[in-house]
């Protein structure tokens, strides 16, 4: 038996919907595209907007926030609007969050902005969210 099937890759929106067609009923490979489909909507960050601060961060001086509701395997990769790469994380672990400590590869804080974070799941798509961040001065006195 010979299948045939077309993939085509392309941009949406949160209000679009995805139709699938087969004519043999619940073909493996659509049910495969309505479940990944679902999953990458899930992907998300937390909190957004950030606003100097978070539950997450564990003392005065830490800055995070999280990417949530991730695959096992999955590269992130966040730019500033004007299309700068900012921070890359390559993840291969269980773990379904990633923290971001809001530094740059260089281990530079970020300044306050909008940033773009892209997903991208190997074989199942990709989804890019907007990510408001509000970073507050730093207390060198530690008042």
């Amino acid at each position: 038996e010979e299948v045939y099937r077309r993939i085509v890759k392309s941009k949406g929106r949160k209000v679009d919907v995805l139709i699938s067609l087969s004519t043999s009923g619940n073909s493996k490979n659509i049910i495969f595209a309505m479940k990944a489909a679902q999953k990458l909507e899930m992907i998300n960050v937390v909190p957004n907007p950030y606003k100097a601060y978070s539950e997450y961060e564990r003392n005065r001086i830490d800055s995070r926030i999280k990417i949530t509701n991730l695959p096992e395997r999955c590269t992130i990769k966040i730019y500033s609007v004007n299309g700068k790469l900012i921070k890359t994380f390559n993840k291969d672990n269980p773990s379904t969050y990633q923290d971001w400590l809001l530094i740059n590869n260089k281990g530079i804080a970020v300044s306050s902005g909008v940033y773009l974070i892209h997903v991208e799941v190997p074989g199942v798509g990709d989804r890019i969210i907007k990510s408001f961040v509000a970073m507050r001065q730093v207390d060198l006195n530690g008042t």
